[in-house]
């Protein structure tokens, strides 16, 4: 396992080069960050360069890093992370990529690349707002379409913003605002008479 992770780290350094913004190698896979810019043609090297062979997408997913390291982390809020693999050479790949923008997060999609990507980027879409340049069909896939936020940023509220229930009266699903009866937190104890041998 060591020697074919030395080997995909050398031929990630000599292939990607300058273009690497961190290479990490952490309890037996590597992580790869790029920049935003370089995000879309990274992942055509990655895919097409024979040293490398990353045919296959199996994942792609949202990070909303605001409240990492208990809030002190100081650096862009939100990537995405796409997890690789190569079938012909046996080895995987995490490719992380920061959008440059907080307030509008925006990197290339990859689905000219792998077509595989669709229906990850509009989770990551739906769920963190991130918004993939040159995706197709870039909608909500998750949420209903009504749906206002993004449920996974760190400081979308726990409760949401609105509850549906069914109306009988109008005989469909209604939006209303959210309404939470407060309740006791404490558990109640039950304790038989004679509980644990006590009188």
């Amino acid at each position: 396992m060591t020697q074919k992770l030395d080997t995909l780290q050398a031929a990630i350094e000599r292939v990607i080069g300058d273009r690497i913004v961190h290479l990490v190698r952490d309890r037996g896979e590597l992580t790869l960050t790029v920049k935003a810019t370089d995000y879309a043609a990274i992942g055509k090297t990655l895919r097409d360069h024979p040293d490398l062979g990353f045919e296959q997408l199996i994942d792609i997913c949202g990070v909303d890093y605001s409240g990492y390291k208990d809030g002190g982390y100081e650096g862009l809020r939100y990537a995405a992370v796409s997890h690789l693999l190569s079938v012909q050479h046996n080895w995987r790949l995490r490719l992380k990529v920061f959008a440059p923008d907080d307030d509008f997060p925006l990197v290339a999609s990859l689905t000219p690349i792998w077509s595989g990507a669709n229906w990850f980027e509009r989770e990551a879409f739906d769920m963190y707002g991130i918004v993939f340049d040159g995706h197709t069909d870039l909608r909500r896939i998750l949420t209903d379409y009504g749906f206002i936020g993004h449920p996974m940023r760190k400081d979308f509220p726990v409760t949401g913003h609105v509850e549906m229930r069914y109306d009988p009266e109008q005989k469909r699903v209604i939006y209303q605002p959210v309404s939470i009866e407060p309740r006791e937190i404490t558990p109640r104890i039950i304790r038989e008479d004679n509980y644990g041998g006590l009188h």
